[in-house]
């Protein structure tokens, strides 16, 4: 009875330590980061349309499209496909975007397509393309907008972001979109 007693008393410990105390601990970690920890957000005309650091669907011909996920962007499950690169599912599926891609983008080879545009993050989130991923877009999306594809390249390259010190570049997908609803 002695030993039950210890036990229900650590649990009990425990229980207040992890739920209520890391929690809030947590919490007030997060009010010196920005918005509060409440997520990078993005507006137009002062609504929220998305956040900075979660990707979006995006499959309209109008639009520059992002990533593949393999949640279907759902931020409640994030999380990848768990097959590896010689899993036949896998190769099917890469192979049926590739197809898909193709048919939007008549114009290119399968071999000019980077790999982000027809593989899925490890979150299934990611909301970063390749500045090569968006640059092959322009041409359809310059001719479904009746753009010129200078001004749309123009648009992409002023969105790519470098990084800091070390990593690749990468372009914001819906940051390029929203700023492409404004282009006129």
């Amino acid at each position: 009875m002695k030993n039950i007693f210890s036990i229900v008393k650590f649990t009990a410990l425990l229980v207040v330590l992890f739920s209520v105390i890391y929690t809030m601990a947590i919490l007030g970690i997060a009010q010196f980061a920005p918005n509060k920890g409440k997520g990078e957000t993005i507006s137009v005309n002062g609504k929220v349309v998305g956040y900075q650091k979660i990707g979006q669907k995006f499959d309209k011909p109008n639009y520059f499209w992002g990533r593949p996920s393999a949640v279907d962007y759902n931020a409640a499950g994030s999380a990848g496909s768990n097959k590896g690169p010689s899993n036949p599912e896998y190769l099917a599926l890469v192979q049926k975007r590739i197809d898909t891609f193709l048919i939007a983008h008549p114009y290119l080879k399968k071999s000019e397509i980077p790999s982000d545009m027809v593989t899925a993050s490890g979150s299934g989130l990611d909301p970063n393309i390749s500045p090569e991923g968006a640059l092959i877009q322009v041409k359809r999306v310059a001719k479904v907008r009746n753009l010129s594809e200078e001004k749309v390249k123009a648009l992409v390259e002023t969105k790519i972001n470098k990084p800091t010190l070390m990593g690749t570049s990468t372009v914001n997908v819906l940051e390029l979109n929203v700023a492409l609803d404004e282009l006129k």
